[in-house]
């Protein structure tokens, strides 16, 4: 499993971003002479090593008519473009299909969360500081990178925010500016007594979009390391960084809710445990206990992702008699999991495979294997004994 933690200590911006990803590519150059490639109007990508608080990494300039943000004319920044306009640009662009989808949807969420900031339609929302040339640019990159490094799974830290006020085009914001706020909706996050706008609505719509969960760094083999620097100094390092690692399986953390329940027939806990699998737990199970009063009941358990919870929550207590629901975090460790297509004497079957901590094993999948049996009028022993013998 390949998996990716970003580390905001410091925040995230959408060229701090691009500038870690760059530091993780085998051949950097080669990377930038494809951004640049890309067909994006007078804009080219370069990079130049810096130094924040003793630490070395890259940063990314993206420069408009040979200028860097900070010395480029300033007409772009008049340039208030809609979402209509940023569909068009990036559609001319040469990148992927996947790439073009990932980009367009970091647009949309900012999109979102500008009409939500706003009050108006999204068809009437006008991009200014982040609907500039740099900032399609960053974001572009960033996607482009992401789709190079194929991670199976995207982790970062809580988001430092910064604190204090921001400057921008509707005038003097607080920290995090409204349309960030908006869009870390969901996601952990805190301030702190550096001042300044840590993360950006840019930045923070990029993690939106990529990040599976947030947490600490679980256990991992680190196999590659890239720091991408911001253009400010502060007291701390102002870099994001980004930790590359193989595993082999897996780790990652699930939630664990539990009630008790005595006062429930049978046919209203499957009940229960229908609904709360069709919402997405991971797993939902029944343990026989001993109540108050020599009642005899069930432990009714589900297991489900951190982002599921509260909607596993309301679930319990809207098809349960419970008053109260314990919670849990757990570890857990998980096999590589992937399904192929398999011709078999059956015709083309799926098989589920399952690899990682010295071990590999496969199966056929149940349903089909007993659709089979159904329509053939044997038994899941014969199909599967059929399907043995065909495979050695």
């Amino acid at each position: 499993m390949k998996r990716l933690y970003i580390d905001c200590g410091m925040g995230a911006a959408g060229d701090m971003l691009g500038a870690a990803l760059l530091e993780l590519m085998p051949d950097q150059e080669a990377v930038l002479a494809e951004l640049n490639a890309l067909g994006i109007p007078d804009v080219s990508f370069d990079s130049v090593k810096t130094a924040k608080c003793g630490i070395t990494g890259t940063q990314l300039l993206v420069r408009i008519d040979g200028k860097t943000e900070e010395a480029h004319d300033q007409t772009d920044k008049r340039t208030h473009r809609g979402m209509q306009d940023i569909e068009r640009l990036i559609a001319g662009l040469r990148l992927s299909g996947k790439c073009r989808e990932d980009a367009l949807a970091v647009y949309r969420l900012l999109a979102e969360a500008e009409s939500r900031v706003h009050g108006v339609p999204v068809s009437d929302i006008h991009f200014h500081e982040i609907g500039t040339l740099d900032a399609i640019a960053d974001i572009v990159a960033v996607c482009r990178m992401m789709e190079l490094l194929s991670p199976d799974e995207v982790l970062s830290s809580p988001v430092h925010v910064g604190s204090g006020e921001v400057r921008c085009a509707h005038g003097i914001l607080p920290v995090p500016a409204p349309a960030t706020a908006e869009i870390l909706k969901g996601v952990p996050l805190y301030g702190g007594r550096i001042r300044g706008e840590l993360c950006t609505p840019t930045g923070a719509a990029l993690l939106k979009r990529f990040v599976d969960r947030y947490g600490e760094m679980p256990v991992t083999t680190v196999q590659a390391i890239g720091y991408g620097m911001g253009k400010k100094d502060f007291e701390r390092a102002n870099c994001v960084r980004v930790l590359l690692s193989e595993t082999d399986g897996g780790q990652d953390s699930v939630s664990l809710l539990s009630c008790n329940l005595d006062d429930m027939s049978p046919e209203d806990v499957a009940f229960a445990a229908e609904r709360l699998f069709a919402a997405g737990a991971l797993d939902v199970y029944t343990v026989p206990i001993g109540m108050k009063k020599n009642r005899p009941g069930v432990m009714l358990c589900v297991i489900c992702r951190a982002g599921d919870r509260e909607r596993m929550v309301r679930l319990l207590f809207r098809h349960t008699t419970t008053l109260g629901i314990r919670l849990e975090e757990r570890l857990r460790c998980v096999l590589d999991r992937e399904t192929e297509r398999r011709e078999t004497c059956f015709g083309e079957l799926s098989v589920k495979k399952a690899s990682g901590y010295g071990v590999s094993r496969e199966k056929h999948e149940f349903e089909e294997l007993a659709q089979i049996a159904r329509e053939q009028d044997l038994s899941l022993r014969e199909v599967r004994e059929r399907l043995e013998k065909k495979e050695r």
